[in-house]
């Protein structure tokens, strides 16, 4: 099976995603096409642009099948490239435009939302990572077509439902368990221990917060959680994980100054080696996120012994068992920092085991992959 394989904006979970697909698929031919995540609006606009004029010659070879992650303006480029509109197409959806927190730094959305409109009805099957992803899609084109004008044509939702189904991205077992038992044995997993001990009595919780530092992933709600447990004098270590950027929530900053007692690390891992063994090392892998379409860095946190403390909102009771959420309040920070708080608390008290997430990992979800596969070929 020849496979054309294009991520219009490749962030981290895209790029594990792909690489997985191709590394769990060795006997088909892939041609992978993918663009690096910045420039978000010029991304999401320009990528049929980029693609059509840039790499015509491989966009016009054979194909038995194209996959598209959901940032592709499937329609622009079809009109450009018109061989690429005689593909079987499957579009992956990582996330959807219609379910981000309200940003004021983050313009064109409603662009966004409409781009992502019709790349869906150009393509032949729709793939979404959770069903939070799917419900909160098909939600929000719907309460977008209500608000168009006129000429509106009928059951535009209902055939996106038909069309749609629910597919997780896969972990990669091997990797992630052969990394933890290789590093147990290795200078470099002591260090991690020691750099999380206290110097007082007792053993500390160890918390792993991994997240882009962006404000979608709830810095607020972070800060106001730290607080509260400062107020309760509750014993544990932080370590703040995630990617940074040139301007970041100024809830970081304050965290890194007013909470440096209680951090071992604050910032990018530069490694997958040394991300791991954070994950590997910790007790609790906690979130404070408004924005979660599958939850990849918890998964693989779980996969590594971390129980999971989450809100309960999103994608997350898909995820865990309701013993490992705390209660979600979107309109009271202060009111979610204490049920967190509480949780953790609990967590210090008695130790509750990570839940099992064999059901994500790639032997798991192999034959339903191959399955999809052949089912758009035979489209």
């Amino acid at each position: 099976m020849r496979i054309l394989l294009l991520s219009a904006y490749d962030a981290d979970s895209h790029r594990y995603w792909r690489e997985g697909l191709v590394a769990h698929f060795p006997q088909h031919q892939w041609q992978v096409l993918h663009l690096p995540p910045r420039y978000f609006a010029w991304r999401v606009r320009g990528n049929s642009l980029s693609w059509a004029f840039n790499a015509r010659e491989i966009l016009e070879q054979d194909y038995d099948v194209l996959i598209a992650t959901s940032m592709c303006d499937l329609s622009a480029l079809r009109g450009m490239v018109p061989a690429v509109a005689r593909i079987p197409t499957l579009l992956y959806f990582h996330e959807n435009q219609f379910d981000y927190p309200d940003n004021p730094h983050q313009k064109h959305r409603v662009e966004a939302q409409v781009l992502s409109l019709y790349s869906a009805l150009c393509a032949d099957q729709l793939v979404f990572n959770s069903s939070y992803n799917q419900h909160t899609f098909l939600q929000g084109v719907q309460a977008l077509i209500k608000k168009l004008p006129d000429a509106v044509p009928k059951g535009l939702n209902e055939q996106l439902a038909q069309k749609s189904l629910v597919l997780p991205v896969p972990l990669h077992p091997a990797a992630s368990t052969r990394h933890a038992e290789d590093k147990a044995s290795t200078p470099l997993h002591s260090d991690w221990i020691h750099r999380w001990q206290c110097h007082g009595a007792g053993t500390p919780l160890r918390i792993v917060w991994a997240s882009r530092w962006e404000h979608d992933k709830g810095p607020d709600r972070l800060l106001a959680a730290l607080r509260e447990l400062e107020k309760r004098d509750v014993g544990y270590k932080l370590c703040l994980l995630g990617k940074t950027f040139r301007s970041s929530p100024q809830e970081f900053d304050v965290i890194k100054t007013d909470f440096a007692h209680r951090l071992v690390h604050a910032g990018y891992a530069e490694t997958r080696v040394e991300y791991l063994g954070w994950l590997s090392t910790a007790n609790v892998i906690f979130s404070t996120s408004v924005h979660e379409f599958q939850g990849i860095a918890v998964l693989e946190a779980i996969q590594l012994g971390c129980t999971p403390l989450l809100p309960h909102r999103m994608s997350y009771p898909e995820l865990v068992p309701p013993e490992y959420l705390y209660s979600s309040y979107m309109e009271d920070v202060e009111m979610e920092a204490k049920a967190a708080s509480d949780a953790i608390q609990r967590q210090s008290r008695k130790r509750l085991p990570p839940p099992p997430v064999s059901r994500y990992e790639w032997p798991a979800l192999h034959q339903a992959y191959e399955d999809l596969l052949k089912r758009v070929v035979a489209s």
